[in-house]
């Protein structure tokens, strides 16, 4: 019985070969989560961009109301408010992903 064990071949095509596929499958499917992890990457750079875009500046009148003369019945000034450039506004030096913006007529240009 252990000889005729010794002399069983019948499984071994099978692994090696079962063993190859698995090992090219393992390799595309690192491959592919890296591309997916950079494409998200770039997306949400393209958001924050986009984000930094944003201009929250705002600004209203003042109203003022009287009898005619020089009596003032109500008055509430005018306010205003000016956005400063921030740090990451206009897709400035803030990129997370490597390149990207970085290619002339390409995207963050």
């Amino acid at each position: 019985m252990l000889r005729q064990l010794l002399n069983d071949e019948s499984g071994a095509i099978i692994s090696a070969e079962l063993v190859l596929v698995l090992t090219i499958l393992v390799i595309g499917v690192i491959v592919g989560l890296a591309e997916v992890a950079k494409a998200i990457n770039t997306e949400l750079n393209d958001i924050s961009n986009a984000i930094g875009r944003l201009d929250q500046s705002y600004f209203f009148t003042g109203y003022k109301s009287g009898t005619g003369g020089a009596k003032v019945i109500a008055e509430t000034p005018g306010s205003r408010y000016v956005d400063g450039v921030d740090d990451c506004d206009l897709n400035g030096t803030c990129e997370i992903v490597c390149g990207a913006g970085n290619i002339p007529g390409g995207e963050g240009q």
